[in-house]
């Protein structure tokens, strides 16, 4: 059975703990992960592979009405809230069913089955005939993520995928290097690496992820992107050396 991969984003523990307890009790669910972070469930979402979110109205961060815009149906949202006065509004961006607290679990499974229902059974859209497209417009398409939201210490900020140069871990937090800026937010390595696109970015040093196309130079282990020299650590040589190959041919 094919599970729907899921993620429950709420700011209060025991209304995460119920969604983890009602999930566990759906075989054709999986819960990815619980989070009471609205910052990094939006980042999950971005990076793909996430088929349903849980999700709180009232969040102190960002709100669930916020969110719905940033993400901008990546996946399928059920709304949990004590709220019944943003119904309209909800329904208006599209999720797939509204959940007011108190959750039974039998309004629960009647909502998660609506959402499989969806998944399994899309609405058949025949296939156009195929168009060439001619080179120069292809060349122009953009990718279909081409930014990414971060938590500052008093914002959340945009950032457009383009306008990255590096970004560095340091510890507890990040610096991601723009043409403009250089913006500090809590976060790991790890995860800024899942959520840019592999096509656009590549990690050269357990401190450095860069993107391929502001490289200026490479000199033996050493590349230099803007004046900044960036180390290329052993663990990452081999992967990177194979990109710059295959770029250059």
């Amino acid at each position: 059975m094919t599970k729907l991969k899921c993620i429950a984003v709420d700011d209060e523990p025991l209304a995460l703990d119920i969604i983890e307890d009602y999930v566990s009790k759906v075989p054709f669910l999986e819960l990815v992960t619980r989070t009471e972070n609205a910052i990094e469930a939006l980042q999950l979402v971005q990076a793909g592979g996430i088929d349903l979110v849980f999700l709180d109205i009232q969040m102190p961060e960002l709100t669930g009405i916020q969110f719905l815009k940033i993400a901008s149906g990546k996946c399928s949202y059920i709304l949990t809230t004590a709220y019944s006065q943003y119904a309209l509004e909800s329904y208006d961006l599209n999720v797939s069913d509204y959940l007011l607290k108190p959750i039974p679990f039998d309004r629960f499974y009647k909502a998660v089955e609506k959402v499989r229902n969806q998944v399994k059974t899309p609405v058949f859209v025949p296939a156009p005939e195929p168009t060439p497209v001619p080179v120069s417009t292809a060349s122009q398409l953009s990718p279909i993520q081409d930014f990414i939201f971060v938590k500052t210490e008093h914002k959340i900020q945009k950032i457009e995928l383009d306008d990255i140069l590096y970004i560095e871990g340091l510890k507890d937090y990040i610096s991601i290097y723009t043409k403009a800026e250089r913006v500090i937010t809590l976060q790991n390595m790890k995860r800024m690496e899942e959520t840019l696109p592999s096509s656009q970015f590549i990690r050269v040093h357990k401190s450095y992820i860069i993107s391929l196309d502001k490289i200026e130079s490479i000199e033996r282990s050493r590349i230099s992107i803007c004046g900044k020299v960036i180390p290329i650590g052993d663990t990452y040589r081999d992967e990177f050396f194979k990109r710059i190959d295959n770029n250059s041919r």
